[in-house]
């Protein structure tokens, strides 16, 4: 053992003995134990500090002002309860931050000016190394004591909450797309907190004022998780690689409860680090949760009842058909799973492909169950990273490459059930209907034009892109009010997003490509009676229900000529 290590484990002991690790209290009844103890990466002090009742609001600590018992707190790892007084102590390092996980009933204060909890110290007494972008500036020596302030302040176990991922703006015109094409549409809407699940920029992190401003306006809590594009690039590896994103946001992860549910902010964008030799000169990234952020995942839940909601969002997605590979699913995501077993009203969300996809997480792929863990992949803000042919207002359509639209999401929650809906950027219907020529000579995409002959029409295919859709979803169409035609599920391009990237190609983004979608419904058009209409124009109508079991309905007016 060297005399760093040495020194440090003298030191936990020490602070062992005196009681200053609060040792966690038990977890409710029927969750298993779990072990607190820290791995802190050298060297480390003793954090010590009290959570208050803050009773005028301002957070800033009054004599009467009485402590809080039994609140987590954590430094990125280990999770212990205030004792009776409020009181904690944790080990904490150089870097890290030590934070209070916010309790049902209770609020932090928030940043004024971008919504971010200020829930947190980060200890960092040097500061950051020097970088492009400028990290955190020095924090000086560790305070004696750490206050952190709540407020009581009712939760009720039924409400909406705002998810985002990927709204990734390249440059401040396309933060002018974030504020019109996304912000505008959550304006108003009783919602009681925002998650953000990464790529809140994209590469150029001096936009972060602005974004955060923006999205800040509606006065809501504002949770980040970190994305690839957050990234400090010329970091020599990821213990900096997140300066930036730390200056605006604090913890690197975290937790924080409303209405009886948990939520965890994590973040698995581990940077590979710098490489001159390398034509960008990194190494690039991979999705990796690691062992710290993994413990302090189950140390959280050791507190967490077996039966209430557990959310947890970070960036790149424990499963996605857009590929394989470490920089597009989680390399220990089945450490998650493990973590996540034996509860029955737990998802997750990532970001990070710019598609829209519904999983249902097994044995399979690691799931120690019982059941399946429900995983979704959210669509991107950006979808098209801000690239196609513009509205009228000048804000490119952005079609994702698995068709759906780019948007937000909305988050319902009734106690431990809960549901998602895409708020589309521009609105519109829930599903979109094309016809699909077989034809070997047809262009990019293949769909047919009406009105058309019948002739051209016996071999289409009804194609459906139901935007909820996934394994549990149903879709059926139906021609001139004939019996209603199942369709089937498939995974493959959308032949709407080849011919949309095939028509606008001067004004896509040259990276972007069709991509498997995953919620893309078909059937063959002849056997729904096709041969017997008569030249003129026909409904053919489309209903389903998504995944979330809600119905979904459309119309295409079937123009038929001889």
């Amino acid at each position: 053992m060297t005399d760093a290590a040495l020194t440090r484990r003298r030191s936990l002991e020490a602070a062992a003995a005196a009681g200053l690790l609060g040792a966690a209290t038990p977890a409710s009844a029927g969750t298993p134990p779990t072990s607190s103890a820290p791995t802190v990466p050298t060297p480390a002090v003793i954090a010590t500090g009290v959570v208050f009742e803050s009773r005028d609001g301002s957070f800033v600590r009054r004599p009467d002002d009485p402590g809080v018992p039994g609140v987590m707190v954590s430094n990125g790892e280990a999770v212990v309860l205030t004792d009776a007084h409020g009181r904690w102590s944790l080990p904490l390092a150089e870097g890290e931050a030590v934070f209070v996980i916010k309790p049902s009933g209770w609020r932090v204060p928030l940043d004024p000016v971008s919504g971010v909890p200020r829930d947190f110290y980060l200890y960092q007494p040097a500061g950051s190394p020097a970088q492009h972008f400028p990290g955190v500036a020095p924090t000086g020596p560790l305070p004696a004591a750490i206050a952190f302030g709540l407020q009581r302040r009712p939760e009720p176990s039924r409400f909406e909450a705002l998810l985002v991922t990927d709204p990734q703006p390249h440059s401040d015109q396309e933060v002018s797309f974030v504020r019109e094409a996304l912000a505008r549409r959550i304006a108003g809407r009783e919602l009681a907190f925002a998650i953000d699940h990464g790529d809140t920029v994209y590469d150029d992190l001096s936009l972060y004022p602005r974004s955060v401003a923006i999205w800040g306006a509606e006065g809501l809590p504002w949770y980040h998780c970190r994305g690839n594009h957050d990234t400090n690039y010329d970091a020599a590896d990821n213990r900096f690689a997140a300066e930036t994103f730390k200056r605006h946001f604090g913890r690197r992860w975290g937790a924080f409860q409303y209405g009886g549910a948990t939520f965890l902010q994590l973040d698995n964008v581990e940077y590979l680090g710098t490489d001159p030799a390398r034509p960008k000169g990194v190494r690039g990234y991979r999705g990796a949760f690691g062992a710290r952020q993994l413990a302090f995942v189950r140390n959280v839940l050791a507190h967490v009842p077996r039966e209430s909601l557990v959310v947890a969002g970070f960036h790149v997605p424990l499963a996605t058909a857009q590929g394989k590979g470490p920089s597009v699913r989680a390399t220990d995501g089945q450490a998650l799973l493990a973590a996540l077993a034996g509860r029955p009203h737990a998802v997750t969300f990532a970001g990070h492909t710019h598609t829209h996809e519904h999983w249902y997480l097994g044995a399979a792929e690691g799931f120690p169950g019982p059941g399946e863990h429900p995983h979704v992949v959210l669509a991107a803000g950006s979808g098209s990273w801000w690239s196609g042919p513009a509205d009228e207002s000048g804000i490119p359509l952005a079609l994702e490459t698995d068709g759906s639209p780019n948007g937000v999401h909305i988050l319902s929650v009734d106690g431990p059930r809960w549901s998602t809906c895409l708020l589309a950027a521009r609105g519109g219907p829930a599903l979109r209907v094309v016809l699909e020529s077989p034809a070997a000579d047809a262009p990019p995409g293949g769909l047919i034009a009406l009105p058309a002959p019948r002739a051209a029409l016996a071999g289409a295919r009804v194609v459906v892109n139901l935007f909820e859709g996934g394994p549990r979803s149903t879709v059926a169409f139906s021609l001139a009010g004939g019996p209603w035609q199942p369709m089937a599920r498939v995974v493959r391009h959308d032949p709407f997003v080849e011919d949309v990237y095939a028509r606008f190609a001067a004004v896509k983004k040259s990276w972007v490509k069709p991509g498997p979608s995953t919620h893309l419904f078909q059937a063959e058009l002849a056997p729904a009676g096709l041969a017997a209409l008569k030249p003129g124009t026909w409904p053919l109508r489309v209903r389903g229900r998504d995944d979330h079991g809600r119905p979904a309905e459309a119309l295409l007016m079937l123009e038929v000529t001889a």
